[in-house]
């Protein structure tokens, strides 16, 4: 399994997306509980575009008991999927979940503000953009204003007279 299981990540990795999807769900067919088997399954579909196929692979990698790095990323990829097919909903609840779970990861944090987008919450959404480039950039012009940049991250709509 483990082999099978490498040999798809690796063909994957090499942009040979139908095989390595075929090999997955193969490996489904004789592991359907694994998360991790479930999981890589998910991202197959996710990077052939099939991202409505994708979502059941990630729900069961996720309450099948995933963890770590490869829980991280199937939250992201799970929130994310779901914001594409416009279950904004789902994608926050999830995005929320993984960000209590992960608290420093920022692109769970960026993919949530896109979800935040789609639910008209506009402010929030820039809010968590700002922050995390406040706190995150290496960029040398933006960490001389980071203090300003986090001050009005939730500040946007105020006027000072």
């Amino acid at each position: 399994m483990e082999e099978k299981l490498e040999k798809a990540i690796n063909l994957r990795n090499e942009g040979k997306y139908k095989e390595s999807n075929q090999l997955l769900l193969n490996l489904v067919d004789t592991h359907p509980e694994n998360p991790l088997i479930n999981y890589h399954c998910a991202w197959s579909f996710d990077v052939m575009g099939n991202e409505i196929e994708a979502v059941p692979y990630y729900e069961k990698a996720i309450s099948n008991g995933l963890n770590g790095d490869d829980l991280e990323g199937a939250i992201i990829g799970l929130g994310s999927t779901y914001r594409t097919l416009g279950e904004y909903e789902k994608s926050n609840k999830t995005f929320l979940k993984g960000i209590e779970s992960f608290p420093n990861n920022q692109a769970m944090k960026v993919f949530h503000a896109m979800t935040l987008y789609n639910l008209n919450k506009h402010n929030r959404a820039m809010e968590i953009l700002l922050k995390s480039i406040a706190e995150k950039s290496d960029d040398s012009s933006i960490k001389s204003y980071k203090k300003a940049i986090n001050f009005y991250s939730d500040k946007l709509d105020e006027k000072w007279k």
